[in-house]
């Protein structure tokens, strides 16, 4: 990486911790692009530049993708199953206790922030409809399934929902004051639970054959 992307990342960086601050600390609604700016020592231009719009500050569409599902079967090793690909994923995010899965100090000031804002909440509730409908898509295409074919749809919808119970479990947890890694082991037991109830045929779909 070059000086010059470095930076950027850097003054990226600076702008979306100093607006989370600043929204953990008086609210999301209260907080304007020109009060972040000015804290973040850039121009409102700046922000813009890099922030389409305010949610972005929040939910960065790099990290909050409505393909986070679908990516994460597509790239799945042969022999693996679309339900294992998201399972296995989302036990590293845990055990490494990565932002991505909310375990990581001062989260617990970010969420509630982000429920208390109509904006943000109905973006999350979007997100995560947008997010099954891209992984069924993929399971259409990958199956050969007819477009009538239900299945593709229901197994999509099973993987999402195992995902937002997780964001959940952690979510309640955070909010509660619990350290991160007791939410880690609480979320890691909830996946095991999850994974003894789903049918084979929901754990077995689209399993990729080996090259």
């Amino acid at each position: 990486m070059g000086l010059r992307e470095r930076k950027k990342r850097e003054t990226v960086r600076r702008i979306a911790d100093t607006a989370l601050g600043l929204f953990a600390e008086r609210g999301f609604d209260a907080v304007t692009i020109a009060e972040v700016a000015e804290a973040a020592d850039v121009s409102v231009n700046t922000v813009y530049n890099h922030f389409r719009v305010k949610e972005d500050l929040v939910l960065p569409p790099d990290e909050a993708s409505a393909g986070r599902l679908a990516g994460i079967v597509r790239a799945r090793e042969p022999g693996v199953s679309a339900a294992g690909a998201v399972l296995a994923h989302l036990r590293g995010e845990i055990r490494r206790r990565e932002r991505t899965v909310g375990l990581t100090p001062g989260f617990g000031r970010i969420l509630p922030m982000m429920l208390a804002a109509p904006t943000l909440a109905a973006r999350l509730h979007a997100l995560g409809e947008q997010m099954v409908t891209e992984l069924a898509e993929l399971l259409v295409a990958e199956t050969g399934a007819d477009q009538a074919d239900p299945v593709p749809g229901l197994v999509a919808a099973q993987i999402g929902w195992v995902h937002s119970l997780v964001f959940a479990e952690i979510g309640k947890r955070t909010v509660a004051g619990e350290v991160p890694d007791d939410i880690a082991k609480a979320a890691e037991d909830l996946l095991d639970a999850v994974e003894g109830l789903l049918g084979e045929r929901v754990l077995g779909y689209a399993t990729r054959k080996e090259s």
